[in-house]
């Protein structure tokens, strides 16, 4: 019961390292203190070819043209234009280095959401970022999720959307204030998901006036439930899956209502990731990724050539292919996850630079 009550993040010594001046963070609706951008190693340019390697990569995102973007924990963001073949570091106007999240708008822009200075933005393929925190009562960002109606963020206070005209974050309904949102999901009739953690699982339908926790059958090997929801997606059913972070996966088939654990065969049950297309499940785990084909009954490991079985994080590419984040770098797979190649270019620098502050 006590794995229930307490969770344990564990962090590499390089982390650590950059963590020292996260701490020290002035907070402020507008995102914290100025950044001296001498990130990256010792003597780098901003925009120089970076090595990340040994660098713990906690976010994804794909842009067009191939262009790949991975947010670290301690280093800011590094962006690769020929998937993942070289990465530059992509840090000006970041004023925190500890990214946990990142997503793609239509119109191209990307945006960052970081540990404790909210949402930044990039119009230009990040060269510059913005902070666009307006609004937001909590500056711990962990989910970003965009849809027909616009930018979703998960945040220390429930979730917010944003209003891109007045460029300016409201909550999405009461219910939430004061619950840290790990992820965020939508189906197609328009129900909202979110993922906490402490407080599982809640919905929220459209024209409804407030969020439903759902927990019937979120219940973990010992008949506890299951309160710590990471991530959060939907399959071609319409079938919602919830990850957790240390009780496996389970799968709705009736928006909610009831779930039903289908990862008993997957040998860890940290899941940290989660794919759902036309070709079956994917989960990314403590101990590498798995896909399964038939709703969990049985699951397939796909970790050749996967040399850090500790994946953080899983997204497809915009030219097709899997990209995994891990604690050594990144990862790509052009063959569904049957294979997988090294793409950090260098992978013998530093775990990390700390950055250096005005």
């Amino acid at each position: 019961m006590l794995r229930h009550m307490l969770v344990l993040t564990v962090f590499t010594l390089g982390s650590l390292q950059g963590f020292a001046h996260a701490a020290s963070f002035p907070g402020g609706s507008e995102g914290g203190a100025p950044l001296n951008l001498e990130q990256g190693h010792p003597g780098q340019d901003p925009g120089a070819s970076a090595d990340i390697g040994n660098t713990s990569i906690q976010a994804l995102a794909a842009g067009s043209g191939g262009i790949i973007y991975a947010g670290s924990f301690g280093m800011g963001i590094f962006r690769s234009a020929d998937r993942g073949g070289s990465w530059t570091s992509a840090n000006q106007g970041l004023t925190d280095p500890f990214v946990l999240c990142l997503t793609t708008g239509k119109d191209g822009a990307i945006y960052a959401g970081t540990f404790r200075g909210g949402v930044f933005r990039s119009r230009d393929g990040g060269k510059i970022w913005q902070p666009v925190n307006k609004g937001l009562k909590r500056l711990e960002i962990k989910a970003l999720m965009m849809d027909a109606k616009g930018l979703y963020a998960g945040t220390g206070d429930g979730v917010y959307l944003l209003n891109a005209a007045q460029d300016q974050w409201k909550v999405v309904s009461t219910g939430l204030d004061e619950i840290l949102v790990h992820a965020l999901a939508r189906t197609d009739d328009g129900t909202l998901y979110a993922g906490t953690s402490g407080k599982g699982v809640h919905s929220l339908k459209e024209r409804t006036p407030g969020w439903t926790r759902l927990r019937q059958g979120l219940k973990d090997h010992e008949g506890l439930v299951e309160n710590f929801i990471r991530v959060l997606a939907v399959d071609k059913e319409q079938g919602v899956y919830a990850g957790t972070f240390d009780g496996g996966v389970f799968r709705s088939g009736d928006a909610g209502k009831t779930w039903l654990p289908i990862s008993r065969a997957l040998p860890n049950d940290s899941i940290r990731g989660l794919i759902s297309n036309e070709r079956g499940v994917y989960v990314a785990t403590g101990r590498g990724i798995f896909k399964t084909v038939d709703k969990g009954r049985q699951w397939v490991p796909l970790n050749k050539g996967l040399s850090n079985l500790s994946v953080q994080v899983l997204i497809e590419g915009e030219k097709g292919g899997f990209y995994a984040g891990t604690s050594s770098g990144v990862f790509r797979s052009d063959d569904d996850g049957v294979t997988w190649t090294a793409v950090s270019q260098g992978l013998e620098g530093e775990s990390v630079a700390p950055f250096k502050f005005n």
